[in-house]
């Protein structure tokens, strides 16, 4: 059965995480996404992650984790053999994704209304810290920038340790995900109309949008959110508690969870409880509903507590570390974990992720993380350059290609693609 985006391609020239966390899921979903990458070096990403080695080959972690099934094609933008080398392919592309700074692309002559015009069915989308217009549009902004000027670090964490940033970047995540689903919108009207449009995303946006509870507190109701730590504002006794051993999350927020809970515990007495009889007064006197709860929890380690709950219909997790989740069974049962079909540039087999939901069939295997300019020599001549132009460009800096092969070495491959696919190093 054919992904649902089988037949899109998307030239990525985006860097490091937003934008190739949105190329990776419309890869992962059948686009063809071909990375236009800067012949010095490449995505930033490359040089990212915990292991030197693969950093210094450009395969850092990082690249690894959001650039799996897409191909490389390095090219100059800035010289103007290299601007239309891009022009001609766009003319046969359906998406172009970007992340610099706004106006970059229209100081290079590649903007929005230049692209159309070349390709009026194309779908250009923007992904900046904070849009393309405003007064910070034109500020530098990376993930932690955007997490302290959204709010997010206000209420992360409590009064002794906020502000205080998430342990992943998840304004650049959320970003993603918005530019992943409004690109996937457009392609429907493109498909209806036969026109593009321009998308806008904004991080900062992205990422208020997603904080829209805390958000309509403030807005309709004039609370300022607070920080709380790992309680929930919205309900008591949910958040985190100790227990005879380890902690645990509970999330008591109805009221026959939380009555059955009491009965859990050995504490029917709390649901009489005039402090506690009701969700507004049991929020109101939290702090005394967690002391007498944490009391009945020291009997038994989270992990029994944690069946025990659940059973009754109590939602309870235990606290879990990357490596102990990724071990679980709920896990590695729906395949989550994938490995790439090939090993990546250095000679290790990597994994990744795919994305936060499945289709009724299993993703096909992902091919490895592109090496840099692997596609580049397939993807001109494709768009009708001699090899006698690709190498004068190869010669005069204007694209790279995987490993500087010449291209008359290069002839002599079936596919770089599947080259790159099979090779052990």
């Amino acid at each position: 059965m054919a992904l649902p985006l089988a037949g899109i391609r998307v030239l990525d020239l985006s860097n490091v995480l937003a934008g190739p966390f949105c190329g990776y899921h419309l890869a992962r979903l059948g686009a063809e996404v071909i990375k236009v990458e800067n012949p010095k070096g490449g995505d930033l990403a490359r040089r990212l992650g915990a292991d030197p080695a693969m950093a210094k080959k450009l395969m850092g972690l990082s690249f690894v984790a959001v650039n799996a099934d897409k191909q490389s094609v390095a090219i100059d933008l800035k010289a103007d053999d290299g601007k239309e080398i891009f022009l001609r392919l766009v003319e046969q592309a359906d998406v172009v994704l970007e992340n610099f700074r706004p106006k970059v692309m229209e100081r290079l002559g590649l903007g929005y209304d230049v692209l159309a015009k070349r390709n009026p069915r194309i779908v250009y989308c923007a992904i900046s810290g904070f849009g393309q217009d405003g007064p910070w549009a034109d500020r530098p902004a990376y993930d932690q920038i955007v997490q302290g000027l959204s709010g997010v670090m206000s209420v992360t964490g409590n009064a002794e340790t906020a502000p205080l940033r998430t342990g992943f970047p998840i304004a650049d995540t959320i970003a993603g995900l918005t530019a992943s689903f409004a690109i996937a919108a457009a392609l429907v009207e493109q498909r209806q109309t036969g026109h593009g449009r321009r998308i806008d995303v904004s991080l900062l946006e992205a990422t208020l949008a997603a904080m829209g509870w805390v958000v309509s507190n403030h807005l309709n109701a004039n609370v300022d959110p607070q920080p709380i730590g790992n309680e929930n504002f919205t309900a008591a006794p949910s958040g985190t508690f100790a227990t005879g051993f380890g902690p645990l999350n509970i999330a008591a927020n109805e009221q026959k969870q939380y009555e059955a809970l009491c009965d859990i515990v050995g504490k029917p007495e709390l649901k009489a409880d005039p402090r506690f009889r009701e969700r507004q007064s049991r929020k109101d006197h939290r702090a005394a509903l967690k002391q007498e709860l944490e009391v009945a929890l020291a009997a038994k380690p989270a992990v029994e507590w944690e069946a025990l709950f659940n059973a009754k219909g109590v939602p309870a997790g235990c606290v879990l570390s990357v490596p102990e989740v990724l071990r679980e069974q709920q896990v590695t049962g729906r395949k989550f974990v994938e490995s790439l079909k090939a090993k990546v540039t250095g000679g290790q087999t990597m994994r990744v992720t795919r994305p936060g939901f499945r289709l009724e069939t299993d993703y096909p295997e992902p091919s490895p993380p592109p090496s840099l300019g692997q596609d580049t020599v397939k993807w001109l001549r494709q768009i009708g350059f001699k090899d006698a132009e690709i190498e004068t460009f190869g010669q005069r800096g204007v694209i790279a290609f995987d490993n500087q092969p010449t291209v008359k070495e290069t002839a002599k491959m079936p596919d770089l693609k599947a080259r790159a696919e099979t090779s052990s190093t």
